[in-house]
């Protein structure tokens, strides 16, 4: 089992960060990465897949987005040779995005009909194959210098040679926000489930109930990472799932499906080394700047600025409501 593709699923229009992202894709929003350089939410995300051994990548968008992201990181690569003429990091940094260009294709999710959908939209381009599955919106840094947390994903579904999905220990009061599920330690294994049971965004007394994982510290649950390996056999029950019976608001999710994959063959779940950023969530840009920030080769003058910044907001206590 080798896993060569992965599908991006980026048509969402960003309403969590409206008005932005009502006229720029928000996966074109730029971000500082970790090697100094300013990039696209997309283009990180892209090297996460491209640096974890991918070879093809299919991003799904909106209707009229392909052009939009083709001419947008044509255009940025073009500037950079233009602005930085004979600089070697902008020559580099081109030439990254040349690669890009050339690995990356489009399918068009012509209506917004869920997560699930979205994903059944790169049905053509995945095959036969398994994939990895990455969100638009989230960005991941790894704990380990040698391994991108994609990679590791990817290490443990092509030895176990079934679906992985990658998870996180979190606090209680979160799983709200995530996918959550629970599972049975795989021996000899660490960091390793089984998985049983799969809820979409659970109240917190649902996941009491019903997704309880033994060994978690107390009020903590395996929840969502933003990233899967994926056996093609999910797009059957995608279909399966997009059934009139099956729909809530004419939408269909992948949880479900998921859900319908622990039940039908091995799908394991990892904790990942490493940590995940909503860029989407309310200061999710902010605190995803920060972490690459500090994970990177600016990290001691980001500090610098951060301990400024604090320093002088401790100064000027924020105004009462009503001032």
């Amino acid at each position: 089992m080798r896993i060569n593709k992965a599908v991006i699923t980026a048509a969402g229009r960003g309403v969590r960060l409206y008005p932005v992202a009502d006229t720029v894709q928000k996966s074109m929003l730029p971000v500082v990465d970790r090697d100094g350089l300013t990039k696209p939410i997309v283009q990180i995300i892209a090297e996460e897949a491209l640096d974890s051994g991918i070879e093809e990548i299919c991003v799904v968008c909106a209707p009229g987005d392909e052009e939009r992201y083709r001419q947008q990181l044509g255009l940025l690569k073009e500037d950079l040779l233009a602005a930085y003429e004979g600089v070697e990091w902008a020559k580099e940094q081109a030439g990254r995005l040349d690669n890009l260009i050339r690995r990356m294709c489009f399918a068009v999710q012509q209506e917004p009909l869920g997560y699930g959908h979205a994903v059944y939209c790169a049905k053509d381009f995945v095959g036969d194959e398994s994939f990895l599955l990455l969100l638009g919106d989230h960005l991941y840094i790894s704990d380990l210098a040698d391994q991108r947390c994609a990679q590791q994903l990817i290490h443990l579904a092509e030895s176990e040679e079934c679906s992985v999905a990658a998870v996180q220990s979190t606090r209680e009061h979160l799983v709200g926000h995530y996918g959550t599920l629970s599972g049975k330690r795989v021996p000899d294994a660490p960091g390793v489930y089984q998985i049983e049971r799969i809820l979409e965004k659970p109240s917190l007394s649902q996941a009491e109930l019903e997704l309880q994982t033994p060994g978690l510290r107390v009020g903590h649950y395996l929840c969502f990472f933003g990233m899967h390996v994926l056996s093609h056999r999910i797009f059957g029950l995608l279909d399966e799932m997009a059934s009139e019976a099956d729909r809530m608001n004419g939408e269909y999710q992948l949880t479900p499906a998921l859900q319908e994959l622990a039940k039908r063959e091995k799908y394991l779940a990892l904790e990942v080394a490493g940590t995940r950023y909503d860029t989407g969530a309310k200061f999710g840009l902010l605190q995803t700047q920060v972490a690459l920030g500090t994970a990177g080769k600016d990290r001691n003058a980001l500090l610098t600025t951060l301990i400024e910044l604090l320093a002088e907001a401790g100064m000027h206590p924020a105004p009462r409501a009503g001032d």
